[in-house]
């Protein structure tokens, strides 16, 4: 980090902004503040930006009777800066700030100790102290503002359906989702979780076959059981099916398998989601279950921790430009109901709940007494809708052979 504040420094607006008190020398460690000593002499004499190079052979001059040992370590620590990507200004700016209230508040903190232990009999030196930076603690930040022209504004939101849902009777109502989205789903067990999400992505028509790259991150279930579910709802084919004619199902497989990726990720947390996407930049993230990603310690109550996790996950929707699917479990309330309402949702009814641009629930008919076979009729609950505005719920069936959700 401080190399890249030393390559910005070498601006010579950002260093007027920032010279003197606002950027002390020990905000450095001991070699790299000789280098930037010599940034303070070079814009003091020649009151313009400096290249790297043009450091580097001031420093030297500057230090004629350096050891063999010291000119290598300096000369790689300068090859070093040559690398170094130069931060934002903004990004700069706000580092630079951070770094010289950790300063400040050491300087603070050192008086304070000399006060109480009798080594100051005033509070004289603090207040100098805060007088003499003044309004130094509050970053200057130079913001280029979004673009709000019509043509700009109509093009952003004709993109806010870019990946189509492949059940009519929801398309109807909510046609899609975009980068940028996070979308819960959530459901009592046995409902049809994962199906949903398999149909959505693999099916037919799904986000997979429209050319979305997707990745799919389970810890709930073993990878080999999503896979099947992935596999089954490509093909249209039954596992069964699938071991009588595998040839057939990889046929039917190959034009969604590259743009369909699985991983198990038991014991991962957000912070790893953050690293695949930024790895992977995919356009389509499901995280089954959401909130098994959520980091628990540090938290008083457990839905403070998965409101945490929730805008992490939007967070990451927002910053890799990729809509994030975050599969969640229902409350007991929601049990044997049809009609079903955010508050079920388990573990943080409000405020994992907010951070959702879409929230479909989905349930299932109860049981009747004597029932031999399984009911397919499915009801998907719109109870959040940010994207179209829709509240409702609409009608669908599951073929729990092929993991597909239909009209």
């Amino acid at each position: 980090m401080e190399l890249s504040l030393i390559r910005s420094l070498m601006n010579k607006e950002f260093y007027d902004d920032h010279r003197g008190a606002k950027c002390p020398n020990r905000l450095f460690s001991k070699d790299v503040r000789e280098i930037k000593q010599t940034i303070d002499t070079a814009m003091d004499r020649y009151e313009r930006t400096l290249t790297p190079d043009e450091v580097e052979a001031l420093f030297t001059s500057d230090n004629p009777t350096m050891t063999p040992a010291r000119k290598e370590a300096f000369s790689s620590l300068f090859y070093k800066i040559k690398k170094e990507i130069p931060m934002g200004g903004d990004v700069a700016q706000e580092v630079l700030s951070k770094l010289f209230q950790q300063v400040v508040g050491e300087d603070i903190a050192n008086l304070g100790v000399d006060y109480v232990t009798g080594d100051q009999s005033t509070l004289e030196p603090l207040r100098k102290l805060l007088e003499e930076y003044g309004d130094d603690f509050t970053p200057n930040l130079s913001v280029e503002w979004d673009d709000i022209d019509i043509e700009t504004l109509l093009a952003r939101n004709d993109l806010e359906a870019r990946w189509t849902f492949n059940i009519p009777t929801l398309t109807r109502k909510v046609e899609g989702v975009n980068a940028g989205h996070l979308i819960e789903i959530g459901a009592r067990p046995n409902t049809g979780k994962t199906s949903f999400h398999a149909s959505l992505i693999a099916s037919p028509g799904g986000f997979a076959h429209q050319g979305a790259n997707c990745i799919i991150l389970c810890n709930e279930e073993g990878y080999h059981r999503v896979g099947a579910r992935y596999l089954t709802a490509a093909t249209g084919m039954t596992m069964r099916d699938i071991k009588a004619n595998p040839a057939k199902a990889r046929d039917l497989y190959a034009p969604v398998k590259e743009r369909i990726k699985i991983k198990d990720a038991t014991g991962r947390d957000m912070a790893w989601v953050e690293s695949i996407c930024k790895s992977y930049k995919p356009d389509i993230v499901l995280l089954d279950m959401g909130d098994k990603f959520a980091k628990t310690g540090g938290f008083a109550r457990t839905d403070e921790a998965l409101k945490a996790n929730a805008v992490h996950a939007r967070m990451i929707a927002k910053q890799h430009e990729c809509a994030v699917f975050y599969m969640s479990q229902l409350s007991a309330d929601a049990e044997g109901k049809v009609l079903l309402n955010q508050s079920m949702m388990e573990g943080s009814r409000t405020g994992k709940a907010a951070e959702a641009d879409l929230m479909v629930l989905i349930a299932k008919n109860p049981v009747v007494d004597g029932q031999e076979e399984e009911d397919t009729q499915r009801h998907l609950n719109v109870v959040k809708n940010k994207l179209s505005g829709w509240h409702g719920v609409v009608h669908c069936e599951l073929e729990y052979q092929t993991a597909r959700y239909t009209a």
